[in-house]
């Protein structure tokens, strides 16, 4: 018979919190996957005014605004980070576990895509 204690039981419940977070699974409402391959996967990301999305994580992505935003992103343990975009901007961003908040009075729409680990590049 296996025997639980008490630190084993908290390690189980609370080990949940160090293991990626994926925006699609803990975020459904903001995030939609477009496409998934074995090199990429597409998020699109839709945040109304006054939306903020849940703690999530992404690995080095590429991002492509649609629209104009003001957001308010805050890095787990770091500081947060207010850059507003404009329409067809694109930045690269690097790994990150974050929340956004859209402090615009109009909704935001973007195209993220992540770059998965070992992705084979064509030459």
């Amino acid at each position: 018979m296996i025997r639980l204690t008490p630190v084993l039981i908290a390690f189980v419940v609370f080990s949940g919190s160090a293991v990626a977070q994926d925006p699609v699974k803990v975020d459904p409402s903001h995030h939609k996957v477009e496409l998934e391959n074995a090199q990429v996967r597409v998020l699109r990301v839709t945040l109304d005014p006054g939306a903020k999305t849940a703690v999530h994580e992404h690995p080095a992505a590429v991002v492509t605004y649609l629209t104009d935003a003001q957001t308010r992103v805050i890095p787990v343990g770091g500081k947060p980070n207010e850059t507003p975009r404009k329409a067809k901007d694109v930045i690269a961003i690097e790994p990150t576990r974050h929340t956004v908040e859209n402090l615009g009075s109009e909704r935001v729409e973007l195209i993220l895509v992540e770059l998965k680990a070992g992705a084979a590049t064509r030459r």
